[in-house]
């Protein structure tokens, strides 16, 4: 039985969750992945709760790096062979346990960190092997609203869903009283 509120860390893969997999590289070989606004917002709600936030993942790359600052992420650890040594120093760090430890993986080198935390998630586009792992799945593929999906979900499972959007709103509220001057004026 998961204990929802005992959630301290979410910790996400980054190609095929937080982007649909895709990697495009241009003739001038920059590397590009497309993000979901909708997955953005789902993380900026984690801001006003006190869960943190990591990005594990074995690729590496500066749109991702870009995305995880914009966000304001709590933990950005790229080109990782060992994603359960990695989540390990993390969690060591937090001074807290696997069984508060949600994660969402997409493909089998996320398979041995599903196997060891409290929560598992994936997308809809993961291979069968993958989502029998999984306590969640995604109704959405990964890039396309997937983690938002699975915040939500962490969210309402610990009756807190509404409080935390209505924190966000209220902050949003704040900062649009000071109105930045138009390039106009």
């Amino acid at each position: 039985m998961i204990d929802y509120n005992k959630i301290k860390l979410l910790i996400l893969d980054c190609d095929g969750v937080l982007s649909d997999g895709m990697v495009i590289y241009s003739e001038d070989n920059i590397e590009s992945k497309a993000f979901s606004t909708k997955d953005g917002l789902g993380l900026i709600l984690l801001r006003f709760t006190d869960i943190k936030v990591a990005v594990i993942t074995g690729r590496s790359s500066k749109a991702l790096v870009r995305r995880t600052d914009d966000l304001k992420l709590n933990f950005l650890y790229q080109g990782v062979k060992n994603k359960v040594a990695t989540a390990q120093n993390i969690i060591d760090g937090m001074g807290i346990g696997w069984e508060n430890v949600a994660f969402m993986g997409d493909d089998l080198n996320d398979y041995p960190l599903l196997k060891k935390v409290g929560f598992t998630a994936t997308t809809e586009s993961a291979p069968e092997r993958i989502k029998q792992l999984a306590s969640f799945v995604s109704t959405l593929p990964g890039g396309n609203g997937a983690v938002r999906e699975y915040v939500e979900y962490i969210l309402q499972k610990q009756n807190r869903f509404e409080q935390v959007v209505d924190k966000y709103l209220e902050d949003l509220l704040l900062k649009s009283k000071v109105l930045p001057k138009s390039i106009n004026q």
